[in-house]
């Protein structure tokens, strides 16, 4: 086994210019970090020299070191591996682009987020760039891969490699571009040795925009109003005034940027109570209709990322053709709901913590030996068989009573493998099946086949 330091490197994570990032585990204890070796492409060495490289890797060091808050990625540990330093990182399955779906060509059309997740997102990364920004660090590199999301759905920003701190300058070489395409502000994308906090304003508007409509700015003319089924114009204005050319227009900082989102927040409240005022609750069907239910697979199965879409009947994005009508029978007594439309009984809470793909089965046997609502054939679901409990993500008259489900889990683990170290799992708000190592961590919920109509 390759290793790096102390550390055992279990694959590689992704690769820039300047470094490789891994998966690591430290020895003993286990534990899984992300460690970033200093490795720069000959054609940055040719541009720069090793020596400013390397004095420009140990800055990113020291700028994560400095910094500690909720929304901010910690660094751990700093060394050098044959004569090259390193460091790790706190490691996460998961980040922004992949809860999206953005892919490596980024015009291509990604997964429009909630508007309450949508606001949750853009309020932790704002507070993280408040932060940096009162720290005199510019991160210059905002973009939804850069967005942790942690096990308890936390944002937390990364990948300080081309931030610059306050009073810090260095001309940048012609041939090398700071930031990332499309996420980029004009004027850094002119003079990235010249820049301030709004050309971070700029990059988050973009992710926002986006979040909001599965598009970038520019494509369609779309207006957030006109494709998110919750979002007003008031949202409109938001992002133009992110995303305004002249960062003189823009929001002069990420904190007067989130009070902006404070606004946005109390006016969605608002409008989610209307809409629930005059709605008869007793009266309400919360059904949703779709197509006739094909049959419902109950074996687990194991299929790659190519057959998917057949196999688990979704789009590209991993979101299923049809949502079908929910009949759920709450039973608390027993810590249970009953589909009646399916006949599934399924565990109402769900585990406490979110768990590794293996430790998943090892809670289900728990829930056998406790025979766990009065039965003893829980299983884990499959992902058609999880797919029943999506709902669309705009907001609807089942939010207005709650859902029959223990609230605060969103990604649950299904029996369907990708691979022989992999496994699907399913996205509950966004409504989606991706999937993850087994060393992913993922909420898990029971499945029973009932027999009869449980009282």
């Amino acid at each position: 086994m390759k290793t790096i330091g102390k550390y055992e490197i279990r694959g590689l994570l992704g690769r820039g210019g300047m470094s490789a990032v891994y998966k690591a585990r430290l020895p003993v204890v286990g534990k899984l970090v992300a460690l970033k070796l200093l490795a720069p492409h000959p054609h940055l060495s040719q541009l720069l020299g090793n020596a400013e490289i390397e004095r420009r890797f140990i800055a990113e060091a020291k700028t994560m070191g400095k910094l500690r808050h909720p929304n901010l990625a910690e660094l751990l540990d700093f060394d050098r591996h044959d004569g090259r330093p390193f460091f790790t990182m706190e490691y996460y399955c998961h980040n922004l682009g992949l809860v999206m779906g953005e892919g490596i060509r980024a015009e291509i059309p990604s997964r429009v987020l909630s508007l309450d997740r949508v606001l949750r997102y853009s309020r932790q990364m704002l507070l993280g760039l408040s932060r940096l920004h009162r720290a005199g660090v510019v991160h210059r590199d905002i973009k939804p891969f850069n967005l942790l999301i942690t096990d308890q759905d936390q944002v937390k920003i990364c990948d300080f490699g081309c931030s610059r701190l306050r009073g810090e300058f260095f001309k940048e070489h012609g041939g090398i571009v700071v930031g990332s395409p499309y996420y980029a502000a004009p004027e850094q994308e002119r003079h990235p040795e010249d820049v301030d906090a709004r050309a971070d304003v700029y990059s988050a508007g973009v992710v926002i925009h986006r979040m909001l409509t599965g598009l970038l700015p520019g494509e369609r003319e779309a207006r957030p109003s006109e494709i998110h089924p919750d979002a007003d114009t008031h949202w409109d204005d938001f992002v133009a005034r992110a995303l305004a050319q002249g960062r003189e227009e823009r929001f002069p900082s990420a904190q007067s940027m989130l009070e902006a989102v404070d606004d946005l927040e109390i006016r969605w409240a608002r409008r989610k109570g209307e809409l629930c005022s005059g709605l008869d609750l007793g009266m309400m069907d919360l059904g949703q209709t779709g197509a006739a239910r094909p049959p419902l697979r109950s074996d687990p199965i194991k299929v790659g990322s190519a057959e998917a879409c057949d196999s688990f009947s979704c789009d590209a994005l991993g979101r299923p053709l049809m949502h079908f009508r929910h009949d759920f029978v709450y039973q608390p007594h027993l810590d249970t709901v009953f589909d009646r439309g399916t006949g599934l009984l399924w565990q109402r809470s769900g585990s406490p913590d979110p768990l590794e793909w293996t430790e998943a089965q090892a809670y289900i046997d728990a829930l056998n030996s406790l025979n766990h609502g009065g039965v003893s054939c829980w299983r884990l679901p499959t992902v058609p068989e999880l797919f029943t409990l999506l709902s669309p993500y705009s907001f609807s008259r089942e939010d207005c009573v709650g859902a029959p489900f223990e609230m605060g889990k969103k990604r649950f683990w299904s029996a369907d493998r990708r691979s022989f170290t992999a496994a699907w799992y399913v996205d509950a708000e966004l409504g989606f099946a991706g999937w993850g190592d087994f060393t992913c961590r993922c909420d898990v919920r029971g499945v029973c086949r009932a027999k009869g109509k449980p009282v």
